[in-house]
């Protein structure tokens, strides 16, 4: 096991009437900033539930955060941050919400000339504002991570900062907010998860059994709950195993000690920067042709999640790890998402050729040897 250092702040409030929580969770002294996306949290009632919560607080709104949060949009909240002088924020919503306001809580207190140099230049946040969440959406675990993904319309990047300044103080998890989420929405977060869970889990061995076994379990749950929660989006068992399966999947327990990867993410994020299509989806087309590409250094996690995940009983490791990545590829299609490029009218091989010159331009080299670069990500690509 390698040495590691944790911290994480954020309060988790879990569990049926978890908003009504909020007047002890927040200074209702201050000036607070209610960031959400585009009204859905108006149709489900989470809207009037916070807002009844924070009866007698002083709240303004900005809406319009959009499902990969746009710099250009965060930018006008900072505006009007600094206009209001706001205090708190509250990101109420999806984790594209919550990520944008973590953006958004770090620009506001930036110094420099431009905020998108923390994107890319990877420049340390010195400050943050405070911000707290309702989150809606199982997917990203941004509600308990120190992460955050913003996307730049007239550069069609997107690029991820992750700083300790922007840790949410609480979030506030009720599953039965998830009832009325539409079935895409609900298995593109399955599969957030799956895949957040193998980029911490399916590397090399470096003697974690329980960070293992945790990431395992988390695999687990996930194809034992979504049929459930599919065939009855009401079911609350269902939905809160989901749903903390997410926020565990990136809250970086079972990565404490251990090799992480990321590959997939930094493949997948530029699909939607170039096509738009969703980050769950890119994911999903992504994983399985890089887990064939990386098959000979990820083999013995591989065939390890093989038998204790899927049963499989083969004691060749070559054939057990194959297994396990036919066997994720299928369970992404039982749930109902695609895993071709083509399904989605996409072009691998352009698709290919665009990442290649980006990464290429950037010296980009990803994965736990860093051995993904822009040839080998082209190689991925073109199997999508």
């Amino acid at each position: 096991m390698l040495n590691f250092e944790y911290y994480c702040p954020t309060r988790v409030v879990f569990g049926k009437g978890a908003v009504a929580r909020l007047p002890e969770l927040i200074d209702k002294s201050q000036k607070i900033l209610m960031i959400y996306g585009g009204g859905s949290i108006k149709k489900n009632g989470v809207y009037d539930q916070v807002k009844k919560a924070l009866a007698g607080c002083d709240v303004l709104e900005f809406s319009g955060i959009e499902p990969n949060p746009k710099y250009e949009t965060c930018m006008k909240a900072v505006d009007l941050i600094k206009k209001e002088k706001v205090d708190f924020l509250l990101a109420v919503g999806g984790g594209s919400v919550l990520d944008g306001t973590k953006f958004i809580a770090a620009a506001a207190k930036y110094e420099g000339n431009d905020p998108y140099d923390i994107l890319t230049k990877g420049l340390a946040v010195k400050d943050a504002m405070p911000l707290g969440d309702v989150i809606t959406l199982p997917a990203t675990g941004s509600e308990m991570n120190f992460n955050a993904v913003i996307s730049r319309l007239s550069t069609n990047e997107k690029l991820a900062f992750a700083s300790e300044k922007v840790y949410p103080r609480f979030s506030i998890i009720d599953p039965c907010v998830t009832f009325s989420l539409p079935e895409k929405q609900t298995i593109n977060g399955i599969v957030d998860t799956f895949v957040h869970t193998m980029e911490l889990y399916c590397t090399y061995d470096v003697d974690t059994p329980l960070q293992d076994f945790w990431a395992l379990g988390v695999l687990k749950t996930l194809i034992q709950e979504a049929p459930k929660v599919l065939k009855d989006p009401n079911d609350y068992n269902a939905r809160a195993n989901i749903f903390w399966c997410a926020t565990c999947g990136l809250n970086y327990w079972m990565a404490l000690g251990s090799v992480q990867d990321w590959a997939t993410h930094g493949i997948g994020h530029e699909l939607t920067a170039f096509y738009g299509i969703d980050h769950g989806q890119s994911l999903a087309v992504v994983l399985p042709r890089l887990l064939k590409n990386q098959k000979k250094v990820k083999q013995e996690k591989l065939a390890k999640m093989a038998r204790e995940v899927f049963g499989v009983q083969s004691d060749d490791e070559s054939v057990a790890a194959d297994e396990a990545i036919e066997k994720t590829e299928a369970f992404f299609n039982s749930i109902g998402m695609k895993t071709k490029l083509s399904d989605y009218g996409i072009n691998a091989g352009e698709a290919a050729e665009k990442i290649r010159a980006r990464f290429a331009g950037r010296k980009t080299k990803l994965g736990e040897h860093e051995a993904i670069d822009a040839d080998v990500s082209f190689d991925i690509v073109s199997a999508c």
